[in-house]
């Protein structure tokens, strides 16, 4: 694996990874606009990204590739398997005459109802990524999370509960634990209503939606909003409420209270520090390359104190603004 000025490529193979320029073929991870770009002459991902990408990326050429199964591309063997961060996520695993690689995507280590569960893999050489790399990031268990978000809701009888989070995957995510506790429906902002059809075309359970469109006011209710929405005309619909954000991001402390949010629930679909080295270590790999994120932290931590080969690689990305 090579970096190029369109990303990561595998020249033994012709192919790019999550390619950050149109490129001839796209071996993606998952369907996230950070992932997965338009303007590339193919695609190739598993069908549950597939699915998701023929609604981001209308008329794109998509090859599908499912857990599990191999295809040999050049002088490679490529083969995909569970990441666990969201529906159709993906490790890409590359094997050729430098080894066996491992480019993990986006991934998690928590139970998620939405996606299968990430998948251990080993190999030689491990492309991890390293968004919460920092040992303050730990995730509480999810159902908890939930559980305190419904608590809030009810709180809220007379106010509508507005939560701001990823529309495409956390939005999904988080109608599914609430579905295991709550069966009232959940209204969704116009981001999130088509990547849930998708979601239960695939047979994932979601609590039942209504699409806010016109509505007003929606007292005693709960919405769910990408967090581009907030501050904008389409709030004007609601008299009162109350506004959280689902996030990683807020378990620094004094975020919720800098961001001007009411209530902030801990919730991430990346691999918090715990999970990080875990994975890292079950790999087995001899070289890892960390990604994205806290890289250099990571990186360090790895050279110094796990005596792991380690370097960053790829371009740092800022974080992401919907806050993962």
């Amino acid at each position: 694996m090579v970096e190029s000025e369109q990303g990561l490529y595998c020249p033994e193979g012709g192919f790019h990874l999550d390619p950050l320029l149109p490129v001839e073929r796209a071996v993606l991870t998952h369907a996230h606009g950070d992932h997965a770009r338009a303007g590339s002459a193919s695609y190739l991902c598993t069908p549950e990204t597939a699915a998701l990408l023929r609604r981001r990326l209308e008329g794109a050429r998509v090859e599908t590739l499912r857990y599990g199964e191999r295809r040999t591309i050049g002088g490679v063997t490529l083969s995909l398997h569970p990441a666990g961060h969201m529906l159709g996520s993906a490790q890409a695993r590359i094997e050729g005459h430098s080894g066996i690689w491992v480019l993990s995507g986006d991934y998690k280590r928590e139970p998620d109802p939405t996606c299968a569960a990430f998948e251990p893999l080993r190999c030689d050489v491990f492309i991890t990524e390293a968004t919460y790399a920092l040992p303050l990031f730990r995730w509480d268990e999810p159902t908890s999370v939930a559980r305190e978000i419904v608590a809030w809701w009810q709180g809220n009888a007379k106010k509508t509960s507005i939560l701001f989070c990823y529309a495409l995957g956390k939005a999904q995510r988080l109608l599914a634990e609430i579905a295991r506790i709550d069966d009232r429906p959940v209204w969704v902002h116009g981001m999130v209503e088509p990547f849930a059809q998708v979601y239960r075309e695939q047979g994932v359970r979601l609590a039942e939606t209504r699409h806010v469109g016109d509505e007003r006011g929606l007292l005693g209710e709960l919405v769910l909003a990408p967090i581009t929405a907030r501050g904008t005309p389409w709030m004007k619909r609601f008299r009162s409420f109350e506004q959280a954000f689902a996030s990683g991001l807020l378990r620094i402390r004094g975020t919720r209270r800098r961001r001007g949010f009411d209530r902030g629930f801990v919730l991430s679909d990346h691999a918090d520090w715990p999970g990080l080295l875990r994975t890292i270590r079950e790999t087995g790999a001899e070289r890892v390359y960390a990604m994205h994120g806290h890289r250099e932290a990571l990186v360090r931590y790895l050279r110094e104190l796990a005596a792991i080969e380690a370097a960053p690689i790829g371009v740092a990305q800022p974080a992401d603004p919907e806050g993962d």
